[in-house]
């Protein structure tokens, strides 16, 4: 359950109402729920309670440093994918030696900064990586930890952009030459084997495919651990939120009224699944989810600036954009939109909800029925914890929002909105420091 709910008719965040934060701290604004991103990540570890596993939350779904922290302090490991993500949870009271160190691009300043810190295991997606991860240690004359990403060549039925299993995507090393792969990585003097990692995509919202890829990848995992005393299996993330009708209800996840047997991802239907295939191999399990965690715990709260009637098309003009939250125009993600104050008496216009960006891509929902809008009104949109705030950008040089961390009736800012000045910072004219002296 998250913890987004109406109550005597406005919209809240725990017990904080959501027009009260808009009117202290501004509009476009992320909000996060402190409550239902320890409860996500609480309800996976007690689903797979018979397994001896960590889960390592995906950072890219949300570096705020405040999430970080709160899931440090929860006990989680952290799979990053590069040296900034690896800053960020250090600086958040992470350890390095909790950090999973993914990517199919590292850098040797990454490679040589990670080991400085003492990263738990690089998951290596290339022979040509592995041979860079152990020059890297040879010249500083330490071991590095290493797993090999397999790619499992399994459809994960999710949007192209995020399916990673399949042969034709950039990530892993093929199924039918892993093993060589693990033979020639263990002559290199520097690297230590301590891991078999896949990942087959994101936003999975069956189990089928998630079996699917265990039961190939398992007995690779225990001739792994046979040959080379590999001590852990990384099975990923990918576990899928729901979008679709978040609210009123707070019935944001898979794991929640679903039948048995309609194939459709609930925790209990994960964790039946999967742990007996696990189980057995007698090594540790990791799992990095990211978007399970945070997804729902999160929405975006924009204005409404204008309304403009055509003889085609309703457009609400809201003063978030593509910049703030990029999932329709890049996925064509769906986030519900709902009034953070339901409007009493008034019917309900179909109409286009879109940015003030100079992109005719800039939508959030296109022919969606609202209730009748006024300008000044507030809209939240929803299941935006995820892949959110951390993929907004200055395009239109749009400075990036806020956002807060709601406790009960708490909120906290946790990141100030952008200046016009934090716009510009870096930035130079040439010969003008000059000049200036």
């Amino acid at each position: 359950m998250h913890s987004f709910h109406y109550q005597d008719g406005r919209l809240f965040c725990e017990e904080t109402a959501m027009d009260e934060l808009a009117a202290r701290f501004g509009t476009p604004l992320y909000v996060y729920s402190r409550r239902t991103l320890l409860d996500h990540y609480r309800r996976l570890g007690a689903a797979l309670a018979g397994l001896d596993h960590k889960i390592c939350y995906a950072v890219k779904a949300n570096s705020n440093l405040a999430v970080l922290n709160l899931l440090a302090r929860e006990g989680a490991g952290f799979d990053i994918v590069s040296g900034g993500e690896l800053f960020r949870v250090q600086r958040a009271g992470g350890e390095a030696g909790a950090c999973t160190f993914a990517g199919v691009g590292k850098t040797a300043e990454e490679i040589g900064a990670a080991l400085d810190a003492g990263i738990y295991c690089f998951n290596a997606e290339s022979e040509a990586e592995l041979e860079a991860i152990d020059a890297v240690a040879r010249a500083r004359g330490v071991m590095a930890p290493v797993a090999l990403r397999v790619n499992p060549n399994v459809d994960a039925e999710t949007h192209k952009y995020i399916s990673t299993g399949k042969s034709e995507n950039k990530f892993g090393i093929d199924f039918d030459r892993i093993e060589a792969a693990y033979e020639r990585a263990s002559k290199l003097a520097n690297l230590e084997l301590r891991g078999l990692q896949m990942h087959i995509g994101s936003q999975l919202t069956k189990v089928g495919p998630f079996e699917e890829a265990v039961r190939k990848v398992a007995p690779l995992a225990a001739r792994l651990r046979d040959a080379y005393g590999i001590g852990f299996f990384s099975i990923g993330g990918g576990i899928g939120i729901i979008y679709q009708e978040a609210l009123p209800s707070g019935r944001d996840d898979w794991w929640e009224g679903r039948p048995e047997g309609d194939g459709l991802l609930t925790l209990e239907a994960y964790a039946k699944r999967l742990v007996p295939l696990l189980k057995p191999l007698g090594m540790k399990i990791l799992l990095e989810p990211g978007r399970m965690i945070a997804g729902n715990a999160g929405a975006l709260v924009t204005r409404v600036l204008y309304t403009k009637k055509g003889t085609a098309k309703t457009f609400r003009i809201v003063d978030a954009g593509m910049g703030d939250l990029i999932r329709p125009a890049l996925y064509q993600g769906h986030h519900e939109i709902v009034p953070v104050r339901e409007p009493a008496g008034r019917g309900r216009v179909k109409a286009d909800v879109v940015g003030p960006i100079c992109e005719t891509g800039d939508f959030f929902a296109q022919d969606v029925e609202l209730p009748e809008m006024e300008d000044g009104d507030l809209l939240a949109l929803m299941s935006a914890g995820a892949y959110g705030f951390v993929m907004a950008s200055n395009y239109n040089s749009r400075p990036l929002p806020a956002e807060v961390l709601v406790d009960g009736d708490r909120a906290d800012l946790v990141r100030a909105r952008q200046s016009l000045e934090d716009l510009i910072a870096g930035e130079r004219i040439p010969g003008e420091a000059d000049a200036k002296a």
